[in-house]
């Protein structure tokens, strides 16, 4: 969603706002800005597109001043044009916004019954007019913050700047992410501590409905109420030395080339290295107790669910649903008592997950956290964290934070299973050998990425691509569909191998692809049974298999990928490796930009 930044230095604004910026690039956007306080006037900069646009303006027309705000926009309320860009100004106030005032026709017909004109098609001008009103009737800027925050509904963070008020920044936060961080004479705030890494590494996390008047001296958070809080400084576990792409083309390669050490990372997060022994986290410590697992997830991370069901169900022994989190609310969903929801995200502030997360608990389910952020709302409105440990995302579309996931589902599974007596000690040995093998080999397969441009050429000039899988690897398929589309727009599904005769393979001819995952498991019969089917209607069969795999069903494929030998628990993890790298050599093949595909965002932080 969108980037927000705010400056209060001794040095010029512009250029660290930039910088802050482009580290919130990841979260997509379509226009961009900054304005900044100077002499006791606004002074502001926008543009449509990316930053390189919003830079030729600057160099055009600098910016002055030592504080400003700055803001990466993913257009919500009128189209991406510079009307539309942040920030937005009212008179004395200029406001940057992520999120969706929901109230915001009601307030706008009372403003501009008032005399307010408006400039854009956005809500968030209201909250400037808003403020500027209340300071015009003779408020401070933080008694105007105290009155309009109660008006305002929806999910949001913004930052304000006032003009003759060079030693203030105003922000608050509901639902949607804010970081405010601490310098020596110095104040910032950002969507996430990414944002401030190079600048400041002791940070404060706004909880969920407080606000902050930000000065050079210090923070002052009030709870939405308007009393005086303490948030406690904590320090980034982000540092800028993490980010960057060094010798790849895209963010998006560079993390699937980061996935050997995103697993291992992750694998030692849920199992001792020394010991051997998968632990537990609260709320599942006490496993005999738990009655069922409901999953809640959205997008890439509910893949990741799906997948977990069958590892939840056939290791430990778990009665487990999967839920779409957007869908979880409106359902008259009935769990048990001693049930525990997973909130699963890679930013661990997807707002669709966040409220299914609170509906859980409303429900009477303890919640665990499956997030690569520990200090992302979601984890601090758990009951526990099992924490991925991919380091920083940059693409949009999940590679290395969906592996992280799968690592830690498993894990997590073969800890409940030996907990609930459901596995014995030799499985676990088993389990976590195999698991403890996958980093190595993934490795393997990123070391000749050769056989998959091959492939990337036929699905970059495809109309439609359907992608096959049974068991464990259905959920593989969906991914592997889902990345396609994503990054390269071509149209794409994923199916259920056994499905394909329920009304898929009438697409199937001689111009279609089919990605056919298929590693030989106990499901490897009927998978090939489905490939026949594909080929006696010409469809080009690509086949991602192992060695017994491609003895078998080898010489009936078009494109052939034969992958190491896993025990069939582990595959979906190597599996999915095959179908990142034929999107993302897709995508370079048709010249989409992989790392912020068209209207897509990192962290949707609005419903």
């Amino acid at each position: 969603m969108c980037g927000i930044v705010g400056v209060l230095s001794d040095k010029p604004a512009a250029p660290l706002m930039m910088d802050a910026l482009r580290r919130l690039e990841y979260r997509g956007y379509d226009s961009a800005g900054l304005a900044t306080g100077s002499g006791g006037a606004l002074d502001r900069r926008r543009a449509a597109g990316k930053l390189s646009a919003l830079q030729d303006v600057l160099e055009a027309a600098p910016l002055p001043g030592t504080s400003g705000i700055g803001h990466t926009r993913w257009a919500t309320h009128g189209p991406p044009n510079v009307e539309n860009a942040h920030p937005h100004v009212a008179g004395r106030v200029a406001v940057v916004h992520n999120g969706i005032i929901e109230n915001h026709a009601a307030l706008r017909a009372e403003l501009i019954a008032a005399g307010a004109s408006f400039e854009s098609a956005t809500d968030t001008e209201v909250v400037a007019h808003m403020l500027d009103r209340e300071i015009a009737d003779g408020a401070s800027p933080e008694q105007a913050m105290a009155r309009v925050m109660p008006r305002l509904t929806g999910a949001f963070a913004f930052v304000v700047l006032v003009a003759g008020e060079e030693d203030l920044l105003l922000a608050a936060r509901r639902a949607s992410p804010l970081a405010i961080g601490l310098g020596d004479g110095a104040a910032y705030v950002g969507s996430d501590a990414v944002a401030l890494a190079p600048i400041t590494r002791r940070i404060v996390y706004l909880e969920d409905g407080d606000w902050a008047v930000l000065r050079r001296s210090g923070v002052q958070v009030f709870a939405g109420d308007g009393t005086p809080v303490e948030r406690r400084e904590q320090i980034s576990t982000v540092s800028a030395a993490m980010i960057g792409k060094g010798n790849y083309r895209h963010f998006m390669e560079k993390e699937i080339h980061d996935q050997p050490e995103a697993i291992a990372h992750t694998l030692h997060a849920v199992i001792d290295p020394g010991t051997g022994k998968a632990t537990l986290p609260p709320p599942l410590d006490t496993a005999e107790t738990v009655a069922k697992i409901t999953i809640l997830a959205a997008g890439t991370s509910y893949y990741a669910g799906l997948t977990a069901r069958y590892w939840l169900e056939s290791i430990a022994g778990i009665a487990c649903e999967v839920e779409l989190a957007s869908e979880f609310r409106d359902r008259k969903a009935v769990l048990p008592d001693g049930g525990v929801a997973i909130a699963v995200s890679q930013s661990g502030e997807s707002l669709d997950t966040l409220m299914a997360l609170r509906h859980a608990k409303a429900l009477g389910q303890k919640v665990l956290a499956l997030v690569n952020v520990p200090e992302s709302t979601i984890a601090r409105e758990s009951d526990g964290v099992l924490l991925t440990r991919a380091g920083p995302e940059f693409g949009v579309a999940s590679t290395k934070a969906f592996t992280a996931q799968l690592t830690a589902f498993l894990g997590l599974a073969v800890a409940l299973g030996a907990a609930r007596g459901h596995i014995d000690a030799g499985e676990v040995l088993r389990l976590v050998k195999a698991l403890e093998a996958v980093p190595g080999r993934v490795a393997d397969v990123l070391k000749d990425t050769g056989p998959y441009q091959i492939i990337a050429h036929d699905l970059a000039r495809a109309r439609d691509v359907l992608y096959l899988g049974r068991g464990l690897s259905y959920p593989i398929a969906l991914e592997g569909a889902l990345k396609l589309k994503e990054i390269t727009y071509v149209h794409a599904e994923g199916y259920a191998a056994g499905e394909m005769k329920h009304g898929p393979i009438a697409l199937i001819d001689e111009h279609v692809p089919v990605v056919i995952v298929a590693p030989s498991d106990g499901w490897f019969d009927k998978t090939a049974s489905n490939m026949a089917e594909v080929r006696a209607r010409g469809g080009k069969v690509i086949l991602l298999t192992d060695k017994a795999g491609a003895a078998a069903l080898g010489d009936g494929a078009d494109h052939l990928v034969v992958l190491p030998d896993v025990p069939s628990e582990v595959a979906p993890i190597l599996y999915t490796v095959p179908v990142q790298l034929m999107a993302y050599l897709a995508a370079v093949e048709k010249g989409t930009d992989a790392d912020q595909p068209r209207n897509l965002a990192k962290s949707v932080t609005v419903e």
